[in-house]
Formats: C-alpha cells, structure tokens, sequence
C-alpha cells in the first residue's frame, strides 16, 4: 500500500501564484534600478564624478628634488631638482548609481521596497512549494533555482543592510534573478510532486540547503567580480589618457577597482567554509544512502572541481598577493564550475545524482 501523501494542490496552485507575482514585482524593481542609473547620470556629481577621477587617475605629483650641484669659488650651489615622478593615486569611489540626483535617489529607494516586497513573494512561494509535499522545496531543479535565486537576493539584501551605498549592484543581481527565475518557470517546472526513495533524508534539509546558500553568495561575489573587471579596464583607460568607453558614466559611479575586489573576495571567503562544509555533508549523506563515502560520481566531482577552483582561489589571494584581475578570473572559472555543476552535470550528465526532474514531453 502506498502511503506516500499527495501533493496539496491547493498549496502547490498558490506557489506558483505568488512565484508569478515575485517575477513580476522584481521586473518592476529592475526597472527602477535602470531608471535610477539612467536619471543619476544627469546630476551634477555624477557629471563631474568621471573627471575628477581622471584627474586622480592620471595626475603626477610636483617634480621633487634630488641632490646635485657644483662648486663655484669654494661655494656650493645647488643645481636644479631633477623631475621624478610619484606612485599614481588610486581613483576614488563614485557617487552611487543615483549620483546626487534626489530623483534618481527616489528611484533607488523605490527598486530597493520592491525588491523587498518581490523577495517576501519570493520566500512565500518556496514555501508553500514545500508546504504542498511537506518536504524541503529543492528536490528537483525548478526548485533548486528558486531557491538559489532567492539566496541571491538576500544576499544583495544582507549587503545592501550592512553597506548603505551598494544599490549599483541591483541591475546586475535583479536581471540574473529575473533570467533564472524565467528559466525555471518556462523550461525546468514541474508540478509539484514526492521525491525518489533515495532522497527521503534530514540530509536533503543541511546537504541541500547549505549549497544554496554557498551559490547565493557566491553567485553575488561573481557579479561584483564582473563589475570591478568593468570598473579596473576604466581606471586603466582613464589613466593612459582615453576617455574610457561608452559606459564611462557607468563605470565612473562605481566604487572603485580596489574597493570591488576587496568586496568581491570577503564575500567569497565568508562563504567557502560553508561550501565546504555542503560538499562534507554529501559524502556522509552519500554514505548512508549508498554505503560509500565517495564513488566520483559526476555530481561528487564537479563538487570537489568547485571547491578546488575557490580554494586556489582563496590560497592565490592569501599567500601569492593575487589581487585585481588574475584573481578576479581565477575567481569567475570558480562561479563557472559551480554553474556547470548544476546545470551541465544535471542535464548533460547521468549519474546516481540525475535527480534533475526535467519536464519530459
């Protein structure tokens, strides 16, 4: 007799409901990040913010003096100070994405509460998504994704609370949302369902979910990481005397390359002894579930490929003074593997981890 219980149809029809709500909310937020950008760049600190970083970029200190001289009747005289140039000053932070427009500020504060909103959307519907099978809601990959979607945002939220100026990061983190969150409700739904025997365990709650939150940030870590490649290529612009591209106003109102790097590094090394500790946890679940710790199933190695990359990552950062842009693509070949983990290993590939739960036709 099967004892399985159904799905809660009900429950299952108003996830979907308030999924669609959050894509359509978090739309609205996108747009008003955009109009945000787009309404900043007319203020008069975001005008002049590109020119005083070019000043900074590209100016010299004054020549300084250097010892020289001659004799003239037993007197000594001084010679002229021969020029020499000091280290660069590093351009400063930009204004933010609003610059010092009050309506493109008002614009931000708007994105920021709909962004809020859709992300209570958001949770609502993972919820009532797992409420419906009375299980943990990432037991397929249209569930993984919202949910690894929803780490993201709260991870640019969490940011956003500790670090009051960080809304240049919503147009970025709301249009991956947004094209992973369409992805799923077009291609990867399913309805909602009971899982396979294999994945009847408390494991699926810590394994799982200590994943999705690894991917959340370091999903935010890569788009910080992308954004200071954009920022460092402008400061080298600027400095050898171009006018920095077409995206110059953009890449003006950013903080700068430094700050980027720093940013995108803590956020990685916040996060890798969680990663660490998801991948230990598979093992053990792996253990219980098929006798063996460790079988390099293809999901099992992209796990360790994943956690190899951050490590040499984190290990160039720490020990060989890896900073800026080898770093940062060290860095993104890490995200990468992730990425692939999840969506090439899943679909592409079969193994004793094919719990992907396409829609077939």
């Amino acid at each position: 007799m099967n004892t399985t219980p159904l799905a809660d149809q009900t429950l299952a029809q108003l996830s979907n409901w308030l999924m669609y709500s959050a894509i359509a909310v978090y739309l609205l937020a996108f747009l008003a990040a955009c109009a945000e950008w787009t309404f900043g760049s007319t203020g008069r600190i975001a005008r002049a913010s590109a020119a005083v970083a070019a000043r900074t970029a590209t100016a010299d200190d004054e020549p300084s003096a250097t010892a020289g001289g001659t004799t003239t009747g037993g007197t000594a005289v001084l010679a002229a100070p021969a020029a020499t140039k000091t280290r660069r000053a590093a351009p400063p932070d930009g204004p933010g994405a609003a610059g010092d427009s009050p309506r493109a500020d008002l614009l931000g504060r708007i994105s920021v509460s709909l962004t809020v909103l859709a992300f209570a959307l958001h949770a609502g519907s993972v919820v009532a998504r797992g409420l419906s099978v009375a299980r943990p809601p990432w037991g397929n990959m249209y569930e993984f994704s919202t949910a690894f979607a929803l780490t993201a945002t709260g991870a640019y939220l969490a940011v956003l609370a500790l670090r009051k100026n960080v809304r240049w990061l919503a147009v970025p983190v709301l249009l991956s949302v947004l094209l992973t969150l369409g992805l799923a409700v077009t291609v990867l739904y399913v309805d909602s369902a009971q899982l396979v025997p294999a994945l009847h365990s408390y494991w699926l709650w810590i394994h799982v979910s200590a994943a999705i939150v690894s991917g959340g940030v370091f999903h935010t870590g890569a788009v910080v990481t992308l954004l200071f490649l954009g920022r460092d290529r402008w400061e080298t612009a600027v400095a050898a005397g171009r006018d920095g591209g077409r995206l110059a106003t953009v890449w003006s109102r950013l903080p700068s390359a430094a700050s980027l790097d720093k940013l995108s590094y803590r956020l990685n090394v916040l996060v890798f002894p969680l990663w660490t500790f998801a991948v230990i946890a598979g093992a053990v679940w792996a253990e219980a579930a098929w006798g063996r710790y460790w079988g390099w199933d293809p999901k099992e190695t992209w796990a360790f490929i994943t956690w190899v990359a951050y490590a040499a990552y984190l290990h160039a950062r720490a020990t060989a003074g890896w900073k800026g842009r080898r770093a940062a693509y060290l860095g993104l070949v890490a995200f990468a593997t992730f990425v692939f983990n999840y969506y090439g290993v899943n679909i592409f590939i079969t193994g004793l981890h094919s719990y992907g739960g396409l829609p077939t036709k």
